[in-house]
């Protein structure tokens, strides 16, 4: 029996390693399969950080007084290179870390719209771009950001080349991989959402990215209906002076039966999905 049960023993032992190494695998490449999208917690503003397979897409970069927790929140997640960044409209709490990104970080291709402002934080991202020689690609209606062959991603709007409201001028992405889809609008107000409901048959979307931190000016019942989101998200500050989310937009979400997650309360909000179901 002992002779047995030192034969066995290394037997026992190697098989064991063996299950634990392919149970190792299996969700290292469950995880490579999965899109992560962070809804990083920037105080009153947006920054948005898509990653899949290695490949990274920076939507926004909240405002300047929190660049630095933007900045250490994407080297905390080995992050060296963007592959794009989308600055969705240039104000300040979109747009106020953007230069800070751009001097840390190798970007691939930068996106933003066709309009410009004299602000201190345009004219800095802009400087830093130069410093680079990074040059701007128009973000408009109906062109495809290649991100990755797995991944669908449209630019659905701005639809208009001028606009009264610099909101409107919003980078609004579709972001779809395999069943699941994602919907990023910016600071998009309700002009732009009834030019995105008469343009396009199918904006349904999974998740929804409430627009303008959630101001009345965005979020209409209508608008909740065509995209029919089964998840938002709403990024804002904690006791910001606009006071958002308004109470009018939470009372839409609740009228549609829309679960939400606000980052003033949650912090950053992570939502991975396989292509056919939502995690966090």
């Amino acid at each position: 029996m002992k002779a047995l049960n030192k034969f066995l023993l290394p037997i026992l032992f190697i098989s064991m390693v063996f299950f634990v190494s392919c149970g190792s695998n299996i969700l290292k490449k469950q995880n490579s399969q999965q899109l992560k999208v962070y809804f990083i917690d920037v105080g009153q503003g947006d920054s948005i950080l898509i990653q899949y397979k290695g490949r990274n897409m920076l939507i926004d970069a909240g405002p300047s007084y929190k660049e630095q927790k933007l900045i250490s929140f994407l080297k905390s997640h080995r992050i060296r290179k963007l592959h794009y960044v989308i600055a969705t409209h240039p104000h300040e709490d979109h747009i106020g870390g953007m230069a800070e990104v751009i001097k840390n970080f190798k970007i691939d291709k930068f996106y933003a719209p066709k309009i410009t402002t004299e602000t201190k934080a345009f004219i800095n991202m802009i400087a830093e771009l130069n410093k680079k020689g990074l040059r701007i690609n128009i973000a408009k209606a109906g062109k495809n950001i290649p991100f990755h062959e797995d991944i669908q991603t449209d630019l659905l709007s701005p639809l208009a080349d001028k606009y009264q409201e610099l909101n409107n001028y919003s980078a609004v992405l579709m972001v779809k991989y395999k069943d699941i889809s994602f919907l990023f609008t910016g600071d998009a107000e309700s002009i732009v959402e009834n030019q995105l409901i008469k343009n396009y048959e199918n904006i349904k979307a999974d998740v929804l990215k409430i627009a303008h931190h959630g101001s009345t000016t965005s979020t209409s019942i209508d608008f909740l209906k065509k995209v029919n989101p089964k998840y938002a998200v709403i990024s804002c500050g904690l006791g910001n002076d606009f006071g958002h989310p308004s109470m009018q937009v939470l009372n839409n979400l609740k009228l549609q039966g829309i679960k939400y997650n606000r980052t003033d309360l949650k912090g950053t909000i992570l939502i991975k999905t396989d292509g056919y179901k939502l995690s966090s």
